[in-house]
């Protein structure tokens, strides 16, 4: 909790400061301070943005002919998906530049069928992000054990997205520890033959396959080849769709959220997410002991994600 709270002073000592920002106003505000939400579209609000101010970007565009935000300069609604590629290239570019050197990005983006055939949006989005400079650290697929029912009956029903995990440059900070998984080798549910008979023997590994270079399996020290947190973790995330009662859209899940914040940022970090919504990014950011700058094309949506944010953050800090 003091960590919490020493992450999230300024929360504490201006309680009246602008918590919405329209883009003309971001002059005054106290960039570092962070914790609010520019109103406005995303690649103006980030172009009065400084270089190097935050330190991860956790985002998912909005989903290519999927909905109306009811804003002029919305993305999502443009004629052709190449069009909506290269406005999110261009809104992606703007974000590198405000991302510190070692800074990371992790992208959400839905796909889409098109006249019958799979657009394949996502993949198209990160090879133009990886020949505009961005290195691709790694794909991850967020299975959805309750994904939506489909009717379709000539294709096998989707129940996954993906996420990019993309750095500036090749020294970037990334806090494995922060988010390592159990271990499951030796567990119920390891998959290994022999299963426990092989813990802690000398050549209890076979010498060929995946781990014959590893000399610590073979000679049996275990705790060496093993690291006490935990293994590292994997790149399948299993994570329900989350609902906020107040949103008449889908949300970013929490769970989704807190391995990218935990492993992309440090405490009192700042986060930045350009097409906020509901503002699960801000939620979590704070719970986590970091701060968050927001930004939404829509009012509406400001005002639901300002007040889902602080009336959590109220009801958790209460002591």
């Amino acid at each position: 909790m003091l960590d919490y709270i020493t992450a999230n002073l300024p929360l504490f000592t201006d309680l009246n400061r602008k918590l919405i920002v329209k883009i003309e106003d971001i002059d005054e505000v106290n960039l570092e301070q962070a914790n609010f939400i520019i109103n406005g579209e995303a690649l103006n609000a980030l172009q009065k943005l400084p270089n190097s101010l935050v330190q991860t970007v956790i985002t998912s565009p909005p989903y290519y002919g999927q909905r109306d935000y009811c804003a002029e300069e919305q993305i999502g609604t443009e004629e052709s998906s190449d069009e909506y590629i290269n406005k999110l290239i261009e809104i992606f570019d703007e974000i590198k530049r405000v991302l510190k050197e070692d800074g990371t990005l992790w992208i959400n983006v839905g796909d889409k069928y098109i006249d019958g055939n799979l657009a394949g949006l996502p993949w198209k989005l990160a090879l133009a992000l990886k020949e505009r400079g961005w290195i691709l650290r790694s794909d991850i697929i967020w299975y959805k054990p309750n994904a939506m029912p489909s009717s379709v009956k000539n294709r096998p029903t989707t129940d996954h997205e993906y996420m990019f995990l993309f750095a500036k440059s090749l020294k970037y900070y990334y806090d494995a520890d922060a988010i390592r998984e159990p271990h499951v080798t030796f567990s119920e549910n390891s998959k290994m033959r022999g299963g426990r008979n092989h813990l802690g023997k000398k050549g209890g590994t076979p010498e060929q396959g995946k781990n014959s270079g590893n000399s610590n399996l073979h000679n049996g020290r275990w705790d060496q080849a093993f690291h006490p947190k935990g293994r590292n973790k994997r790149t399948v995330w299993e994570v329900p769709l989350s609902k906020f009662r107040d949103a008449h859209f889908a949300v970013f899940p929490e769970q989704l959220i807190e391995p990218c914040i935990l492993a992309g940022s440090s405490e009192g970090g700042i986060v930045l997410d350009p097409f906020f919504g509901a503002g699960t990014v801000g939620l979590v950011s704070i719970k986590k002991g970091r701060k968050f700058i927001g930004i939404d094309i829509n009012e509406d949506y400001c005002k639901i994600a300002t007040k889902r944010i602080f009336s959590t953050y109220s009801s958790t800090t209460s002591f």
